[in-house]
Parts: structure tokens; C-alpha cells; sequence
């Protein structure tokens, strides 16, 4: 499995990049909001899924650890394909997604290309089940933080767990910011900001 490639991009179309590492050149599809910040003629850290089936072998590839996260989390869903999540990376930010799914924002996922009401339902439905199969854990986390955490701080902590974090990694990173003040998506957003910070240091 190829987890990242590191190298310049020789290439760039609406779709795809084709990086060069040491000479060899990798086909990797991109949503293109990540290939458009792409610079030319300098290295870039390409984090990399390969889908195999049973007629094509292809990478495909993100800017962020938390895209990567969120592309594998859609594949889960029964109806979307590489091509669909590739489509929806392109036009939501992963800090929005996980809010639209513990938010129960049906709208909010009906704006993105390919996704009709039922496909936006079965996202919410599927992806929630994720964060409910540790409901224990949750429960008892909780009780714990009653008073350290507000509604908004707890709604945040559930999203960054469907982007594949643990609950005890996130609520250690939440714990320590100032959250009084901040929306959901800020705290999100921060959070992961954080816990990339924490992943790069180890």
C-alpha cells in the first residue's frame, strides 16, 4: 500500500496530477480544489489511497491526512464510488462535512454534486452508526467532562470522530483550547488543526 508520495508535479489536468518521484511518474487522481493549490516546481507531500478492483488499479490523492479520512469514510457508504467522493472533496472541507453529519444537515449534503435526498440520508444514517457503535465510551466520557465541555464543544468532538480520530485523542486536544466563544466548525477546525500537529510531531 502506498501511504504518500513526495515529489514534483509534472502534470496537472482538471482531474489528475502526475507526480514525479525519483523518476517515476505516479497518476493520481485529485479533487480539484487540491490540485489547483498545487505550486509548480515544488515538492509536494501527496497523501495517497489505491483502489484496487477487479479491472483498474488507481491512486488517488490528497493534500490533507483529514480528506484522505473523509474519502475512505465515503466509500463506505453503499452508492458512492471514488469518482463521487472525489466530486464531493472538491466542493466541501472536511470540517464541514463531519458538522453536516452529526448535524443531521440533509440541505447541507443535498448541495453536493451526485447527491440526491436519499443518498444524503444514507451518508447521515451510515456514518453516524460509526460514532454510536462506542456509545459506551461516549456515555462515560461525557459524565467525566459534564462541566469542562459545552454543547458546542461536544457536537465538535463527535464530527472530528467521524473523521476516523479517536475520542479520547480529541477530547485531550478540545480540553485544551478556549472554546467559549467558538462555533462548532471553528472548534473543528482548530481540532484538527492540532491533532495534524500531534501526527506530524510523532
Amino acid at each position: 500500500m502506498i501511504a504518500f508520495l513526495k515529489g514534483k508535479v509534472d502534470f496537472k489536468s482538471d482531474s489528475f496530477v502526475i507526480i514525479d518521484v525519483n523518476n517515476v511518474g505516479y497518476k493520481v487522481f485529485m479533487p480539484e480544489k487540491d490540485i489547483a493549490e498545487i505550486e509548480d516546481d515544488k515538492i509536494t507531500k501527496i497523501f495517497t489511497y489505491m483502489r484496487v478492483t477487479q479491472d483498474d488499479v488507481s491512486l488517488y490523492g490528497f493534500l490533507t491526512n483529514d480528506e484522505l479520512a473523509m474519502f475512505e469514510l465515503l466509500l463506505t457508504v453503499g452508492g458512492i464510488g471514488a469518482k463521487s467522493a472525489i466530486a464531493i472533496l472538491s466542493n466541501i472541507e472536511p470540517s464541514q462535512f463531519a458538522l453536516a453529519i452529526i448535524t443531521n444537515d440533509i440541505s447541507m449534503l443535498k448541495k453536493l454534486p451526485g447527491i440526491g435526498p436519499k443518498t444524503a440520508q444514507r451518508i447521515v444514517l451510515e456514518l453516524q452508526d460509526k460514532i454510536k457503535s462506542n456509545d459506551a465510551i461516549k456515555a462515560d466520557s461525557e459524565v467525566k467532562n459534564a462541566v469542562k465541555f459545552n454543547q458546542n464543544a461536544k457536537d465538535a468532538i463527535d464530527a472530528l470522530q467521524v473523521l476516523g480520530y479517536t475520542r479520547r485523542d480529541v477530547e485531550d486536544v478540545v480540553s485544551k483550547m478556549k472554546i467559549d466563544n467558538m462555533s462548532v466548525e471553528d472548534i473543528i477546525k482548530e481540532g484538527l488543526k492540532r491533532l495534524w500537529q500531534i501526527i506530524m510531531n510523532l
